[in-house]
């Protein structure tokens, strides 16, 4: 994980242990991430020594349109460094550690997918990994809270108002978001009328 504030990296562990996946915080700054030379390095050194065949990121191109201040160039660090893995980049501040190529990027809900990974099967995992990300769930309710009008969240989450807190708003939230994305990207593509 890129940026991950000190007090939710227990939760994101958590969540790692959950999908019953490992995760390291590499602590960059937020607000200051940038695409030097040293933020690269950082990166590709990971690459090189966990060796991934696929590497699952944000979508480029929503970054640019999001108004979060580290995503635009966390994705040019991020893509420049997947680049610079597989060539010979650094290699002799990386001694053992040698050029390594990611055959497949997968995007985290594109606007144009061109591939769909069903994930219906692994869908409870996901949510209990959800469940356990307090202070993401409490931004998301807060945001949404002020994002829409609250005839909009009824429709949205049907009881949304009487929802006791900002985790359990975010929360309701993030299972329709999440629900709408997977069947709006798969399903339609999926199904064949006769």
């Amino acid at each position: 994980m890129m940026l991950c504030r000190e007090t939710s990296q227990p939760q994101v562990t958590k969540a790692a242990n959950e999908l019953g996946v490992k995760v390291s915080f590499t602590n960059f700054q937020s607000g200051h991430v940038d695409t030097s030379p040293e933020s690269k390095k950082k990166l590709v050194k990971i690459i090189r020594e966990i060796k991934p065949d696929i590497i699952i990121t944000q979508d480029p191109e929503h970054s640019f349109h999001d108004l979060d201040p580290d995503r635009r160039p966390a994705m040019i660090l991020i893509l420049e460094s997947i680049a610079l893995a597989s060539r010979d980049f650094a290699l002799d501040e990386m001694p053992g550690l040698e050029p390594h190529p990611i055959a497949t990027i997968y995007y985290m809900t594109p606007h144009h997918p061109n591939t769909v990974v069903d994930i219906a099967s692994v869908w409870e995992k996901k949510e209990k990994a959800m469940d356990v990300l307090e202070s993401q769930m409490e931004f998301s309710g807060k945001h949404i809270e002020r994002a829409l009008s609250a005839e909009s969240l009824e429709v949205l989450v049907p009881g949304f108002s009487q929802l006791g807190n900002y985790y359990e708003k975010g929360r309701a939230v993030h299972r329709v978001m999440d629900k709408a994305v997977h069947v709006g990207h798969g399903l339609p593509s999926m199904v064949t009328l006769p």
